[in-house]
């Protein structure tokens, strides 16, 4: 889901780059092998215990160019390693309960001219399998939160192109740019784990997490049944994705 903005990024041998919402490091990794030996990538991330993964997947003695922080990017000044050549982002600027605060302090970090790429969410509708998902939790497991409206921090809080563009903008950038982009993404044909893998990653999986056993099992059997229209036996899941490439510079 981040490959687009990878493609439109093409990290350069020597660049600094930054990965906001760097989770357990894999793409901060990539970012790093495009940059070279005189590159370096810095990855950073609100979970304390994914930066913790990151570092112990990636450590410092054999991944001399990666390096991990743990920040909040809505507080800081700017990202620990600044300035850098370019930011990359992958499904996590729509999760900012401050995006303009979020964008300022990616905009302080990087130096004049440097560019930045992100891929968010478009709408629900480009992205069904989340529902699908909610709904086959929600009678199993305890209170679910409602799922975020319109500018609510959330996976469709960047829905709304136009958004997009007042918030970059916000925050500091020129030349913002917003593209469609489908994709797909696959999956085995392991019914149960696909089904928690996508409860786990989204709304409900806090709630998934504080049940008792017995309804973890429901709630993964009742959500694996809504995703079958996306299942192909033998061969695995094809889950549509309806994504934003966002692309901006900083001023010269």
């Amino acid at each position: 889901m981040g490959a687009a903005a990878m493609d439109w990024l093409r990290p350069e041998p020597g660049e600094r780059i930054l990965d906001v919402g760097c989770g357990c490091g894999g793409t901060t990794a990539e970012l790093a092998a495009a940059a070279g030996p005189g590159g370096a990538a810095v990855g950073v991330d609100l979970a304390e215990s994914m930066v913790a993964a990151a570092r112990r997947r990636f450590p410092r003695d054999r991944h001399p160019g990666l390096r991990f922080v743990t920040a909040d990017i809505e507080t800081v000044e700017a990202v620990p390693g600044a300035p850098f050549d370019a930011v990359f982002s992958r499904m996590a600027l729509m999760l900012a309960a401050d995006p303009v605060a979020g964008c300022a302090t990616i905009r302080r970090s990087l130096r004049p001219g440097g560019r930045l790429a992100a891929t968010v969410f478009r709408a629900g509708s480009a992205n069904p399998w989340l529902f699908a998902v909610m709904l086959g939790v929600a009678p199993h497991v305890g209170p679910l939160p409602p799922l975020p409206m319109g500018d609510e921090p959330g996976p469709f809080a960047f829905a709304d192109p136009g958004r997009v563009r007042r918030v970059l903008t916000a925050g500091g950038f020129a030349d913002v740019t917003v593209r469609p982009y489908d994709v797909i993404l696959e999956a085995p044909d392991e019914r149960e784990p696909v089904a928690e893998w996508l409860i786990e990653m989204g709304p409900a999986g806090a709630a998934y997490r504080a049940a008792a056993t017995s309804s973890q099992e429901a709630a993964r059997a009742a959500a694996a049944r809504l995703l079958e229209r996306f299942r192909e036996p033998g061969v695995g899941y094809r889950l549509p994705a309806g994504i934003w490439l966002v692309t901006a510079v900083t001023a010269p």
